[in-house]
């Protein structure tokens, strides 16, 4: 079988007609220099690089970093940067599969094999932009990196390098500052990566005029990124091989929907237009309600809704949106209690959550409840406590089911034994790991120690969950009801089980 390559693409090899590709586009210049060749990006921001080439709209390439020393480089370069992406999902509550070959990548460099490469992109006047991912711990300061390192270890400590060899090879010219978009998933992401810089390039003694050129003369933009990308489809390669009748060792898979905040002046958003051709990417001021959208109701709803799915018996986030009673307690936790607790748009978050649920629903992804589970405590804190506490600011009472949710957290480390990381755990049907901090899984289980099965010891267990300060940060067994609501749920769950409780709070 045949290598998805240049040569194929422009050849007369005949391709299915479900499958959108475009002639090798060989002439377009290298303008984005990109740190991450991995899944996420390749679904995304090249992606979008693409769909704009062919709009004729930005007309320029991708060339890759690789972040780490064993990557995909070879990979990549032996296909000629070229691979197939499906996108899949739901639109309109009907199942969409779109197939296209993705030509925004030229070439992928490893600077750990190729580092005068890659410091020769830096001198290239038309590579104006920098996009990365490189995980959640990449945008880190490691004081121990060297300036002559090659490369330094961290991301940061390479973009220094980067960005010091093109300052001092323009002269410190003004005008050759980078356009940076991380992606990675942390908060204020551009600010971090600026500062990290900025920390390395105090460390390393370079020179005062390039902290100044790199502070004021380059954009670090803080972005929000938003698609569930499920990567190469290994359980069904062979099938889509087959379908597709040529070899893709760089197949990748997503959800359709896609969001992209990007938190910068309006001025960049012309030049990169994603906007003319209708991508859902959103150029603010301020990305904050973006942030908090997403945060509570996409990530709030999984985290509030997967404890009860899970204790009920269920294993996917497909089974819980298909099923007649989980369903709806999802739906209802968002309508009647997240978005109410939101203080923005009403039709914003509307239009939010309606994607949400059909995202919830794509039957293209099977998204375990056990792994969503993972580090529960701090997760709830981050992404469910906000709405329960501005529901009650804003109503002056108690939001019942994301109350029950966190009843729902609390009873799947019940009768749970920590051995070594993990809590040995059951539940009706089968015994599982539950995976969290060790400390928390320690208290949970003390926690429960003494339960007797009574009320009154019920509304005890609620009573030190609520007032762990280490949990939470602050002590909320004080909010007037919390003790007494919480120890409800929880005694109801252990006495009548996840079942009738559910059925009960759904009607």
């Amino acid at each position: 079988m045949e290598k998805l390559n240049s040569s194929l693409v422009n050849g007369n090899f005949s391709f299915p007609n479900d499958l959108k590709v475009q002639k090798y586009p060989g002439d377009l210049p290298e303008r984005i220099i990109q740190f991450g060749e991995g899944n996420f990006l390749r679904a995304f921001a090249d992606w979008m690089i693409h769909l704009l080439n062919q709009q004729n709209l930005f007309n320029g390439r991708v060339v890759v970093a690789q972040p780490i020393k064993e990557g995909l480089a070879d990979m990549v370069n032996e296909q000629d940067g070229l691979y197939t992406l499906l996108l899949r999902g739901l639109r309109d509550g009907q199942p969409v599969e779109e197939k296209e070959v993705i030509s925004s990548i030229s070439r992928c460099l490893n600077p750990y094999t190729q580092w005068d490469a890659y410091l020769k992109c830096a001198e290239d006047p038309l590579i104006e932009y920098v996009i990365s991912n490189t995980t959640e711990a990449g945008i880190t300061f490691d004081p121990t990196d060297k300036f002559e390192n090659e490369p330094p270890t961290s991301y940061p400590g390479k973009l220094t390098s980067y960005l010091y060899h093109r300052f001092q090879y323009f002269k410190a010219d003004t005008s050759k500052g980078m356009v940076i978009l991380p992606c990675e998933l942390i908060d204020r992401n551009g600010d971090n990566l600026k500062k990290a810089v900025l920390q390395y390039a105090e460390l390393w003694k370079l020179p005062q005029e390039f902290s100044r050129w790199v502070a004021e003369n380059n954009h670090f933009l803080n972005t929000l990124v938003d698609r569930v990308v499920t990567g190469y489809p290994r359980d069904e390669i062979k099938t889509i091989i087959d379908s597709l009748g040529y070899d893709d060792s760089l197949v990748n898979t997503g959800e359709l929907f896609h969001l992209w905040v990007i938190e910068g002046p309006k001025e960049l958003s012309e030049r990169l237009p994603f906007h003319k051709i209708g991508l859902n990417v959103i150029w603010t001021e301020d990305m904050t309600p973006y942030r908090t959208r997403k945060v509570r109701i996409l990530n709030g709803a999984h985290t509030a809704s997967v404890p009860a799915a899970f204790l009920y018996g269920l294993d996917t986030v497909g089974e819980m949106m298909d099923h007649e009673v989980m369903g709806k307690y999802v739906r209802q936790i968002i309508q009647d209690e997240i978005i109410p607790s939101i203080n923005l748009d009403k039709s914003m978050l509307e239009e939010f959550a309606s994607a949400v649920v059909e995202r919830f629903q794509n039957p293209y992804i099977k998204h375990y409840l056990l792994s969503i589970l993972l580090n529960s405590s701090s997760k709830f804190k981050a992404r469910v406590w906000p709405s329960i506490l501005e529901y009650h600011t804003l109503n002056g009472s108690l939001p019942q089911k994301l109350v029950f949710s966190l009843a729902a957290l609390i009873a799947v480390y019940k009768d749970g034994k920590v051995e070594g990381n993990g809590m040995q755990a059951r539940r009706e049907k089968d015994e599982f790991i539950m995976k969290d901090d060790v400390w928390a899984l320690e208290f949970f289980a003390a926690a429960w120690s003494s339960f007797d099965g009574s009320q009154q010891s019920a509304e005890q267990v609620a009573k030190q969950v609520l007032q762990n300060t280490k949990l939470w940060d602050k002590d909320l067994s004080e909010i007037d009801g919390f003790i007494e609501c919480l120890g409800k749920y929880l005694f109801k769950i252990t006495n009548l089980g996840m079942q009738k409780t559910v059925a009960e709070l759904v009607k």
